[in-house]
Parts: structure tokens; C-alpha cells; sequence
């Protein structure tokens, strides 16, 4: 009789052994991933905070900058940013996550002649983007964006003469030339 009551024993607190050190384990791991929420925020300076505020409230600035200037979908906050992101992947030969993106653009109802506007404007201003200068190629995907037929100032254009004997011109500075006609391709020799 002993041994059958130490028996049942045995089997009620192996069954219970089993869920038990699971649950152990379990409330041990949760207790080890959360933590104190204001312990992790205590690392983080004020001026970090300061700059991530100061970033937000810029994009934001940008959205409805776009949001007044243009007219119709393409104003609209989701086109700009799918619309820019999708110029800037094209800028840096991202072809395949550009598409991705583009995708996304027409699902949205968005233009895509303005992306064609928006990236033809970006590669007139190719020069004027410095890599080593930070944000330069943001600001200029963002102008592009809101007046993509705008072109870059030459240097003709932005120094005019000061000279005050110098003859005032009757017409304003040339246009750019139309690209060249080909050569005709010389005639073969008479014998």
C-alpha cells in the first residue's frame, strides 16, 4: 500500500514538475527582456531629442511646402514620398527597388510623368550635387520636386557685366543651342 500512495505521488508531481519549470522559464526570459521604460530613455541626451525634433518638424515643412506648390495627386503627402524616394533609388542606379517603389506610386493614383519631370530636372542639376555635402541630394530631389522645370543657373547668366562703357546688349543672352545636326558622311572618292 506504501508504495502505491508514494506512487501516485510521484506521477501527480512529475506532471506538475514538467508546466511548472516551463512556466518558470518562461516568467524568468519576460522578466529579462522588459526592463525599466525610463531606464533606456535616461541614455538618450536632451539635444538628440532636440535634433529628432527639429527633423520631424522639417518633413513636415517639406510635405506641405509640396502640398501648396503643386496641384493635384502629385501633391498629395504620399505621392511626394514614394514620388522622392523613387527619383533618389533611380539617382544612385537602385533600378530594382526603384520599380518596387514605383509600383506603389501608380497603386496610389500618382503621376508618373512627374517622377519623369522630377528626375529629368535632377540630372540638369547633376553638378550641383555634392556627395560629401550632407543632405545636398535630399534638397535637390525636394526642389525638383515641387518645380521639376526648373534649370540651373550658368554662369553667363549670373554675372552680368558691370562695365559702364560697355555696349547694353539688345537681346537678352543666347539661348543653348539646339543639339548638332550629324556630319554628312563624306562621298566616296571619284577614280
Amino acid at each position: 500500500m506504501r508504495r502505491r500512495v508514494l506512487s501516485v505521488k510521484d506521477s501527480v508531481l512529475r506532471h506538475l514538475a514538467i508546466p511548472g519549470l516551463v512556466l518558470m522559464l518562461a516568467t524568468g526570459n519576460a522578466i529579462a527582456q522588459s526592463g525599466d521604460p525610463h531606464a533606456q530613455d535616461q541614455g538618450k541626451n536632451p539635444a538628440a531629442n532636440a535634433d529628432a525634433a527639429k527633423e520631424n518638424q522639417r518633413k513636415t515643412d517639406e510635405f506641405a511646402e509640396a502640398a501648396q506648390a503643386i496641384n493635384g495627386p502629385a501633391g498629395n503627402p504620399e505621392c511626394v514620398w514614394l514620388g522622392r524616394r523613387v527619383v533618389r533609388l533611380m539617382w544612385v542606379d537602385d533600378l530594382d527597388t526603384a520599380f518596387r517603389h514605383l509600383d506603389l506610386y501608380d497603386r496610389f493614383g500618382c503621376p508618373g510623368g512627374h517622377i519623369q519631370a522630377a528626375f529629368r530636372c535632377l540630372t540638369r542639376f547633376g553638378g550641383t550635387i555634392d556627395d560629401k555635402v550632407p543632405r545636398s541630394l535630399d534638397v535637390r530631389i525636394q526642389a525638383c520636386w515641387i518645380n521639376p522645370s526648373a534649370q540651373p543657373q550658368t554662369a553667363a547668366a549670373a554675372s552680368p557685366t558691370t562695365s559702364g562703357s560697355a555696349a547694353p546688349s539688345a537681346s537678352p543672352s543666347p539661348a543653348p543651342a539646339a543639339s548638332p545636326a550629324p556630319a554628312a558622311s563624306p562621298s566616296p572618292a571619284a577614280k
